[in-house]
């Protein structure tokens, strides 16, 4: 059986606080054949100081002299947004996904229900969160943004403790540049992760395009989360660095083709190939006529297709052989 790779369309903090489009973000990832879409759930407050500046994207995105406190205010979700936003992601038949930032945002996953948890990248080194966390007996998911080998070993190890099984672990491969420059994507260490971990491995996207996700899936990538949103345009910490509707579904059909394309790895003739077995290779022929009692010898035999008479592979046995009847040129060696 081929796995299917889970894809996560973040829409994120990109409904920019209004429920209307969060219900729209929705809409497009279904009609786009998504798994998940995934948003963010925290409390300022818990978050982030008053005095915290914005990452240089955000201030190139928005106001410069805003905090990142005051940006992130206004893009909170209170628990009945939760409620209606599950509500709606059930009726257009995808999953509902949210990053926790804070513990009593990933309490609030918890009561509302959640049948997963992503960790972002910013809470990789934080021991009381990934405690809290690991204890829940969920499958997790990991984003590894910013992070070496020893951070990503200590994390695991820190879910470990508190009862995470690796088995239920998936670690992303991440860049947190909004976008990531071509040059600093480095997909292979998405393997390197794997083999040094032993754990599944998947990518988060924040490369324009979309020919980066579909590679990582090339490469083994059981995971791929990737932002979207209705309309790059629009004023926000993360759109311009998202899929719009249309990529997004291109997105999801090229990897879904990649992924039929991978198989099983075994070597064998395809069905859809069989039909054009006997035309494409060859056979053994008489290359002049050939008169009963004659021995085949590789004067008067050749090679040509096509391949529904004696193999090739045969040559050796055919030589020396008698002939028990006569041969026309071209005409298929017989035993």
């Amino acid at each position: 059986m081929i796995p299917r790779v889970l894809i996560i369309a973040e829409a994120g903090v990109n409904h920019n606080g209004c429920l209307k489009r969060a219900f729209e973000l929705i809409d497009a990832a279904s009609a786009a054949g998504v798994d998940y879409v995934k948003f963010q759930s925290f409390q300022a407050k818990s978050l982030v100081t008053k005095a915290g500046e914005k990452a240089s994207y955000q201030k190139q995105a928005g106001d410069a002299n805003e905090s990142q406190y005051e940006m992130i205010r206004k893009l909170e979700l209170s628990a009945t947004d939760h409620e209606r936003l599950i509500e709606h992601c059930s009726s257009r038949g995808v999953k509902f996904l949210s990053t926790a930032f804070d513990h009593s945002s990933f309490d609030l996953l918890c009561r509302v229900g959640i049948d997963r948890v992503k960790i972002p990248s910013g809470e990789i080194t934080n021991v009381p969160y990934l405690r809290r966390v690991g204890a829940v007996g969920l499958p997790v998911i990991l984003s590894t943004g910013m992070s070496t080998l020893a951070e990503i070993e200590f994390a695991i190890e820190t879910l470990e403790l508190v009862g995470m099984c690796r088995q239920d672990l998936t670690v992303l491969h991440c860049n947190t540049e909004y976008p990531t420059p071509m040059h600093d994507v480095n997909l292979r260490a998405m393997v390197t992760i794997r083999d040094a971990f032993h754990v599944a491995v998947g990518y988060s996207d924040h490369t324009l395009g979309i020919e980066i996700p579909v590679a990582a899936v090339a490469m083994g990538a059981c995971v791929i989360e990737k932002h979207f949103t209705l309309d790059r345009s629009l004023p926000g910490p993360d759109h311009a660095a998202s899929l719009e509707p249309g990529e997004l579904i291109a997105m999801v059909r090229s990897i879904r083709n990649v992924e039929l394309a991978l198989g099983d790895g075994l070597k064998r003739p395809s069905k859809s190939e069989a039909p054009n077995k006997n035309v494409a290779r060859k056979s053994i022929v008489a290359s002049r006529p050939i008169l009963k009692g004659e021995l085949f010898t590789s004067e008067n035999l050749t090679v040509k297709r096509p391949g529904h008479g004696i193999s090739p592979a045969l040559w050796d046995q055919c030589i020396g052989r008698v002939a028990t009847r006569d041969y026309f040129e071209d005409e298929v060696i017989q035993w």
